[in-house]
């Protein structure tokens, strides 16, 4: 049961930027553990050390995903326009990542952050989610 603050509380959370925190902070914690397996292969190419068993990254993929979660904690401090927005742009470039990495994966010269199957499916997942919640979330709020 809730009390009158508590739902108070909840009713002035907004989507946008606690999706944008949340991911943000996930982003950061999987770029920060990427190098705890991205050792003894290329900083940059199409191989990588498993991350998690499943995901390959190499240096270059583990500072993107520290940048990318840089942008995204910014974006949740700065408000919901702010998220939002990072959440269309980032969501919009990672469902394109997604793609465009069912075409890339394995030795293509274009596949510099070792990216493979699993990386494409969840750049997939990662894309649609935010895309959904920075275009369906928060109307009308700024």
């Amino acid at each position: 049961m809730t009390t009158n603050s508590q739902a108070g509380l909840l009713a002035g959370r907004r989507l946008n930027p606690l999706v944008a925190g949340v991911f943000g902070a996930v982003f950061v914690v999987v770029g920060l553990l990427g190098f705890t397996v991205s050792g003894g292969h290329s900083a940059v190419g199409h191989t990588g050390g498993a991350l998690l068993g499943l995901f390959q990254v190499n240096v270059l993929h583990n500072l993107v995903h520290l940048a990318v979660g840089a942008v995204m904690i910014a974006t949740a401090v700065a408000g919901v326009r702010a998220a939002k927005t990072g959440n269309i742009l980032i969501g919009g470039v990672y469902l394109l990542l997604g793609i465009v990495g069912l075409f890339i994966t394995g030795n293509s010269p274009a596949n510099v952050i070792a990216l493979n199957p699993a990386d494409n499916g969840l750049h997939l997942v990662l894309g649609a989610v935010l895309l959904a919640v920075g275009l369906g979330a928060d109307r009308g709020r700024a």
